[in-house]
């Protein structure tokens, strides 16, 4: 009888996958516990914690009447987008350097200033990340000073007000215990898994009769059963006596 052969296809047997990850389950499980474990203690107690100030600020450009009108409203939800770009000025970032004796340049300063300004309003947040809480505060509430008196003098803007000043943070903002737990056991679970479809995918060896007959299209007659283990035990035994 000839051997069956597919050319170019390869049969792929979804429940012996199954099957494969099934009997390597407490695999899966030790290796997910384990590093999600060390993602966690890694979050917790080695990787420096950082913290989020943030200020707002109310900019509205008002015309010469006392009243606010609803032209007033619509140029100054326009203008917040180039708000935002006054505040992450050289001029003013520079000027906070100066002012708190910062030892940082002005990219350093850059990358941990955030500035947005919500959909359909006027108000401006100024977020400052540090490793220094404190530090964090003090950036952003120099920030908003000298971004205000920037922002009124270029755009030619009457005031701006405050609508909260920065505090101290009391907890951190990053990095999130939690986050860095799931994701870490997942990914290692992921892997694991990968890594056993990949061994079964490429592991082209005949184990068992039905595997003969499906990829050799042969019939097996019997079957030997190798007791290597039992019969080496019973040589020590011999030998003992």
């Amino acid at each position: 009888m000839e051997p069956r052969t597919d050319n170019n296809e390869i049969e792929i047997d979804l429940i012996e996958m199954f099957g494969i990850l099934l009997s390597h389950a407490w695999i899966i499980i030790l290796t997910g516990l384990f590093v999600a474990t060390a993602c966690f203690a890694l979050s917790k107690f080695v990787v420096t914690p950082y913290y989020d100030s943030t200020t707002k600020i109310y900019i509205l450009n008002k015309s010469e009447s006392t009243a606010v009108t609803y032209s007033d409203v619509q140029i100054g939800t326009q203008l917040t987008k180039d708000y935002a770009e006054l505040i992450n000025s050289r001029y003013v970032l520079e000027e906070v350097i100066s002012k708190l004796s910062l030892d940082v340049e002005y990219k350093d300063l850059l990358k941990k200033v955030s500035v947005t300004t919500p959909a359909d309003t006027r108000i401006v947040s100024i977020t400052v990340t540090d490793y220094d809480p404190a530090s964090a505060m003090n950036i952003a509430n120099c920030i908003r000073e000298v971004a205000s008196d920037h922002i009124q003098n270029v755009m030619d803007i009457e005031a701006v007000n405050v609508v909260e000043t920065a505090n101290m943070p009391t907890e951190k903002a990053g990095p999130s215990s939690l986050r860095w737990t799931v994701l870490g056991g997942a990914i290692s679970v992921l892997f694991v898994c990968v890594i056993l479809l990949i061994r079964y995918l490429t592991d082209d060896t005949i184990k068992t009769s039905e595997d003969v007959e499906r990829y050799l299209g042969l019939s097996t007659l019997a079957m030997i059963p190798l007791i290597e283990d039992d019969g080496g035990k019973k040589r020590k035994r011999r030998r003992g006596r």
